[in-house]
């Protein structure tokens, strides 16, 4: 029977390698890749678990993250892992850092830039099915492509020992350059990502920007556009919708009314002192206003000067003129009941 020395047969080496060392090696390439298996195998029963406490599209995100991850990739990962133990040539282990790196790198920025694609889309929410808003998140999501790869790509040859310092220098120039030579443009386009991150108006609303007031048909890259009252197209800078105040009338819940108007001279304080109860009157009898105060406030040159606040429960500025409508008229008629009547305006004649 043959003596199978094993202490020296596992001494022998091979491209400067022992047996055993390949042998070690093989078993910490088995245990990783083992490892990796488990995990993800725990992983995928775990969002089975919860997945009833998610909800559908969060779930369907991280099934769709995991299967990203192929099993050559975990070979590889098993592979590089155990080929640290071993003495390999220079340009062998250089090889296989190489094609580690690339694989590790495409695979980090795929999987981050489909989680941001995944925040995008749950901040956007309803509004990007609207075109403003569908516009701005495609820009902003190629934005952020390329800062991803671009910092890949910067990964793979920092890693691979090539010197980007004179590369980024060149970029930072140019890119000062372009800055410069867009100003204007980069503003409009860095406007309308504010706009479409904190949402203060969505297509469909009626806004007004100082004099300009319309409803909002688009928020582009640029510029929004509006449809003004009078059927006119407005198309105003995003970076002039992020500097100034702007209404927004569709938050609008209900609209406060504050009007004016003056009885005559002569009208007897006795009446004076009953008109504040007849706006109330008139004010009550509106359906969907609600009164506030009605006072006389000042005594001027063409009457005494009353000022009255209701409120419209409908923000509709149809249902709001409706009311306003109402009132006007219910108050002509009871003061043409009273017999009070309107202050007349006084106009001075100058002659020479």
């Amino acid at each position: 029977m043959m003596n199978i020395d094993l202490p020296a047969l596992l001494s022998r080496e091979a491209a400067g390698n022992s047996l055993q060392a390949y042998l070690s090696a093989l078993l910490v390439y088995l245990g990783v890749l083992a490892a990796l298996y488990l995990a993800r195998g725990f992983l995928l029963i775990h969002l089975k678990r919860v997945s009833s406490k998610i909800d559908a599209d969060m779930n369907a995100f991280l099934a769709d993250m995991s299967a990203k991850v192929r099993s050559l990739e975990y070979h590889l990962f098993a592979f590089f892992i155990a080929t640290r133990g071993l003495q390999l040539s220079a340009g062998l282990d250089k090889a296989i850092r190489i094609v580690f790196v690339i694989a590790l790198s495409y695979r980090a920025a795929t999987l981050l830039q489909a989680a941001l694609a995944y925040a995008l889309r749950k901040a956007a929410g309803a509004s990007e099915r609207e075109n403003g808003s569908a516009s701005a998140m495609q820009v902003l999501r190629l934005a952020l492509n390329i800062v991803v790869w671009a910092g890949a790509l910067v990964f793979v040859l920092e890693n691979l020992g090539i010197s980007i310092s004179t590369v980024v220098a060149g970029l930072g120039i140019g890119g000062v350059a372009v800055a410069l030579a867009a100003q204007q443009v980069l503003g409009d386009l860095f406007a309308s990502f504010v706009i479409f991150m904190d949402r203060p108006f969505r297509a469909g609303d009626f806004i007004a920007l100082g004099d300009i007031s319309g409803t909002v048909e688009r928020v582009g890259i640029k510029a929004t556009r509006l449809r003004g009252l009078g059927g006119e197209l407005l198309v105003i800078p995003n970076k002039d919708l992020t500097s100034a105040a702007v209404r927004n009338y569709r938050e609008m819940r209900r609209r406060r009314v504050v009007f004016s108007f003056s009885a005559a001279h002569d009208t007897p304080c006795e009446k004076l002192a009953a008109i504040p109860g007849m706006v109330r009157d008139a004010i009550g009898a509106a359906a969907g206003a609600s009164f506030e105060r009605a006072h006389l406030c000042g005594i001027g040159e063409s009457g005494r000067q009353f000022e009255a606040v209701y409120h419209v429960e409908n923000p509709e500025y149809g249902a709001f003129m409706d009311i306003q409508q109402a009132v006007a008229l219910a108050l002509l008629k009871r003061f043409e009941t009273e017999g009070i009547r309107f202050a007349a305006p006084t106009r001075a004649i100058l002659s020479n």
